[in-house]
């Protein structure tokens, strides 16, 4: 079961439990709630997470290749650089610590980024997140440079990853 689906099934539970809480005063449990909260506990658990020192990069006032290592157009927010085996290029990405940070959009980060880019530098252990143009796109993720973030895979793409 992927990660996004778990999510959404935990919301569920967070809109739906209080109904039926009162729906069986007299009971006082939430079958649907546990059914769900098990499952997705079930799920995660069989998760392997990877602690990785996370560096952050930007394309720079000079600009960078536009493209990452697929041949894809990176994403700010999205594209991270692997070492490409023990996290190969084409792995949806799961990383705790980025969900909620403010994406360029406006929007909040799932915490999903996408493996399609390798770099000389990137050895086991370490992955680089692509924050954008410049060095000012580095400040929502400004505390998590060189920090050891929590990854786990969370699933494989084709081609070239969401360009959002």
């Amino acid at each position: 079961m992927s990660p996004r689906l778990l999510g959404r099934l935990a919301a569920l539970t967070l809109i739906f439990a209080p109904a039926a809480v009162h729906a069986q005063d007299a009971v006082k449990t939430d079958p649907i709630g546990e059914l769900i909260g098990s499952t997705i506990a079930g799920a995660l658990a069989t998760q392997a997470n990877i602690q990785l020192k996370a560096t952050l990069y930007h394309a720079g006032e000079r600009g960078m290749k536009a493209l990452d290592s697929l041949g894809c157009k990176v994403v700010a927010m999205r594209t991270a650089a692997v070492d490409g085996i023990k996290l190969p290029r084409h792995t949806v990405l799961f990383i705790k610590e980025t969900v909620g940070l403010p994406l360029p959009d406006g929007t909040l980060h799932d915490g999903y980024w996408y493996a399609s880019d390798v770099g000389p530098a990137i050895h086991a252990g370490r992955i680089d997140l692509f924050t954008g143009r410049n060095a000012a796109s580095m400040t929502p993720l400004m505390a998590l440079n060189l920090a050891t973030l929590t990854v786990a895979k969370a699933g494989v793409f084709k081609g070239c990853p969401p360009a959002s």
